[in-house]
């Protein structure tokens, strides 16, 4: 894949739906990214569009203070 090339039509559809199978299978946008030589922003897009519901950041909740 050319970094930088815009992707539209069947391409974009069938690259949609790569992404959103890894992410489904447990890969993160920032390794999709990697991975793909396409930004985190692009990535993130793509799977928006592709209507995939997107996982929390992770981490402990942060407790307020005094709680």
């Amino acid at each position: 894949m050319d970094k930088g090339k815009r992707i539209t039509g069947a391409a974009r559809n069938k690259l949609a739906a790569e992404l959103k199978a890894a992410y489904e299978g447990g890969a993160s946008i920032r390794s999709i990214a990697d991975s793909t030589g396409r930004s985190y922003g692009f990535v993130h897009r793509i799977l928006t569009e592709a209507g995939v519901t997107l996982r929390g950041r992770g981490g402990a909740p942060r407790s307020k203070p005094g709680a």
